[in-house]
């Protein structure tokens, strides 16, 4: 792959990158902080014509090259798997590892919540009356919506499930076309090469759209509202702690280096955290996975993508941990029924959680619903949602890469049984 920034090596830009975003992000909590105390009445007028507008335009220079990246990289991936059972295999094993690290992280969030019990005792806060403006698919719905009616629609939309399951039926038709298709091929390889270079001018942008997002989150809701929640805070901070720590766990069972993958993903964390966004996250993580840490191409380039589409531990364990705290909070008996149905509901709703900001608060609905808690409650932890969701979306990327590389230690290990 191309270097993302300039001909230095890739440690040494990893390390630039990371420091200068490190560095926007305690620059804007210290400017949005200076504000929200200091400057109240400017904070509207900062946000709206400055902070805002230049956060979301960060944003949305990412999601330019997402679908982009995405699309050529797994179409790509699967031409370099000669045998096209290996794909099925691929996404047999991933799936079956997001179940299982996906149940722990659902069962860390309502075992932490129940042990920790931070809706009790709250008083003092306002319950509005919740504004939902989109409600969920139900899991049939968004089963059937995973196949486009239109390829060019999926890519023009940005919807990545559909996107990738394109690029996998295009995959596979290259490689039953063969010859034929080497002149289609080599037009993916040029969007792909081309999107890495558009990226690599994105980039530069990184720390000043970090600055704006974080900033405006911290001035414009302050920090009053953590002190009213701060036990539900740390809870949800310890929760993800928690889960990243198993990721180690397995991972250095495996002799997977944990630390060195954590290390070599440190541009991508720290822009997920600023961004709270995995989707944003994805092209950086794919960098970063293959040129610093060195894992296989093939399956990179397709576990990647698809885990960013379907795998969300933080929405898990903010599903399961909301569901209690709204119970809590409201002294609503939890019964065994009602903890089967925040598991479940919970379980399947993170695969359904776009990963874009906020996505997780709108999806609790079907939730508290299932459970059949009050839908009001979402109200009590919107507020504060968006300054743990960094948090969260650190440990859907951790979760996404872990389950990659435990995908290739699965896959050398059947290779090396098959040598033998």
């Amino acid at each position: 792959m191309e270097t993302i920034i300039d001909s230095r090596s890739p440690k040494n830009r990893s390390i630039s990158l990371s420091t200068l975003i490190l560095i926007a992000l305690g620059a804007g909590i210290l400017f949005g902080i200076g504000l929200n105390q200091f400057a109240p009445a400017s904070v509207s007028g900062i946000d709206h014509y400055v902070l805002d507008p230049i956060g979301q335009i960060f944003l949305r220079l990412i999601q330019f090259v997402v679908i982009p990246i995405v699309f050529s990289s797994l179409i790509l991936g699967l031409t370099r798997i000669q045998d096209a059972s290996q794909v099925g295999r691929y996404t047999l094993k991933l799936m079956t590892s997001y179940a299982v690290t996906s149940a722990i992280a659902v069962a860390l969030g309502m075992v932490t919540c129940t042990i920790l019990q931070p809706g009790s005792g709250i008083t003092g806060l306002a319950l509005p009356v919740a504004t939902i403006q989109e409600q969920s698919p139900s899991l049939l719905d968004w089963l059937i919506s995973l196949v486009p009616v239109n390829p060019l629609e999926a890519l023009s939309t940005g919807n990545l499930l559909q996107t990738i399951f394109s690029a996998a039926l295009i995959g596979m038709g290259i490689q039953l076309a063969g010859e034929k298709a080497t002149s289609f091929l080599a037009v993916v390889e040029s969007v792909y090469a081309i999107s890495e270079k558009i990226l690599s001018i994105i980039l530069y942008t990184a720390p000043i759209g970090v600055f704006a997002l974080i900033s405006s989150i911290i001035a414009t809701q302050g920090l009053a509202v953590i002190a009213k929640l701060l036990v539900y805070v740390l809870g949800l901070l310890l929760t993800s702690f928690l889960m990243a720590g198993v990721y180690i766990l397995a991972l250095a069972i495996l002799q997977a280096k944990p630390l060195h993958l954590l290390q070599s993903l440190f541009p991508a964390l720290s822009l997920a955290f600023g961004t709270a966004s995995s989707n944003a996250a994805l092209p950086i993580a794919l960098q970063n996975v293959q040129e610093t840490y060195g894992l296989r191409p093939d399956i990179a380039s397709f576990a990647i993508p698809l885990g960013t589409a379907l795998k969300r531990d933080g929405a898990a364990i903010l599903q399961s941990f909301n569901a209690l705290f709204i119970a809590q909070i409201y002294h609503i008996p939890i019964t065994a029924e009602m903890v089967l149905a925040i598991a479940l509901s919970a379980f399947l709703v993170s695969f359904s959680t776009p990963g874009v900001p906020g996505a997780a608060i709108i999806t609790m609905t079907t939730v508290l619903a299932a459970a059949g808690l009050p839908l009001e409650g979402v109200a009590i932890v919107a507020g504060v949602d968006r300054l743990t969701d960094g948090f969260k979306t650190v440990i859907n990327v951790i979760g996404n890469v872990s389950n990659a590389v435990i995908l290739s230690h699965w896959e050398r290990q059947k290779e090396a049984s098959g040598e033998r």
